[in-house]
């Protein structure tokens, strides 16, 4: 048996957005995991994301979804609404 010990390169998205306030920073994980801090509360908000292309799903663990898309290296998140599909 053999064993081969290399991973795939992480998305070029994962790791530590932050906006120019300091105020959000979000930080995407390579498990396709997020969590986000707001002010002084950290994990204010965690769930899962999926990358296609430039764009962004988001699906917080409470079931609300939002959406980003990366425009000139700058992740520009939109507003959440309430996932209507349960």
């Amino acid at each position: 048996m053999t064993t081969n010990n290399t991973f795939p390169a992480p998305h070029p998205y994962v790791g530590m957005w932050v906006t120019p306030d300091g105020f959000i920073r979000q930080e995407l994980l390579p498990n396709g995991r997020y969590d986000e801090a707001r002010g002084n509360r950290k994990s204010a908000y965690t769930g899962r994301y999926t990358v296609n292309g430039n764009h962004i799903d988001y699906i917080d663990d409470t079931g609300f979804t939002a959406t980003g898309d990366v425009r000139d290296g700058v992740l520009h998140r939109e507003a959440e609404r309430p996932d209507r599909s349960a």
